[in-house]
């Protein structure tokens, strides 16, 4: 494992154990609830209830994900971005719950626990720097690309239809929309794009200007004895 994955796995199992033995009383405090963050300014919630689960296969697979998908970005990015990424995609996917929630009654209403929104970013994020790579869904080979488009499918489906069987899917799709609007942003647009043609372009145009000359024994040899006709 990779620093940051590490810490939010443990951070995460330790929690979850903790909430079993206290009780319902730090779920409702600590989880999300858009009815909470609207009227009574429980602003902390969009971050603490990442960090809370309600089963065991829900913290289980959650961090399975963290740690199959999050450790390669880790590595690729650095720790201090893929935290901040991380926490971007988490609060990101609070955020839509709560927006989604003036719209659709029964969210408004309800509780939200779980990593599955910043996971769900860490998914996206793979898709765009691994496209190609095979994820096994059960027992099916599929590329990351292909996976993640049917997971949003899914997540959107699920959010406007209101099944999903309790799953927050608005996080889900919350955590994956941000996360991807995020990473593009940071690639730039079209004017990054012809900013970069041109600085290529100079670069070429500069290296035209200076002749590479292959060195070599035979080279060496014949600059001596030219050297030497003129000091004799």
């Amino acid at each position: 494992m990779t620093p940051a994955v590490k810490i939010l796995v443990t951070s995460n199992v330790v929690l979850f154990l903790l909430n079993m033995i206290v009780g319902n009383a730090m779920t409702v405090r600590l989880g999300l609830s858009p009815l909470a963050v609207l009227t009574q300014f429980a602003l902390w919630q969009p971050v603490s209830y990442m960090f809370l689960h309600a089963s065991v296969s829900h913290v289980l697979f959650n961090m399975l994900a963290l740690w199959m998908f999050g450790t390669e970005l880790e590595r690729t990015w650095g720790t201090r971005f893929f935290v901040k990424y991380y926490l971007i995609c988490g609060i990101g996917a609070a955020l839509t719950t709560v927006l989604l929630s003036l719209f659709i009654g029964n969210i408004y209403y309800s509780l939200t626990v779980g990593a599955s929104g910043a996971i769900y970013g860490i998914l996206v994020a793979y898709a765009m720097y691994f496209p190609h790579r095979t994820i096994y869904y059960i027992i099916f080979p599929m590329p990351a690309r292909v996976y993640v488009l049917l997971a949003g499918a899914m997540a959107f489906m699920f959010s406007v239809g209101g099944g999903g069987g309790g799953v927050a899917h608005t996080a889900h799709l919350g955590g994956l929309v941000v996360g991807y609007l995020y990473l593009k942003s940071l690639r730039g647009g079209p004017i990054d794009d012809i900013k970069y043609r041109y600085l290529r372009w100079k670069m070429g145009r500069a290296r035209s200007k200076f002749d590479v000359y292959s060195g070599g024994r035979s080279s060496d040899d014949d600059w001596k004895s030219e050297w030497k006709k003129h000091i004799h």
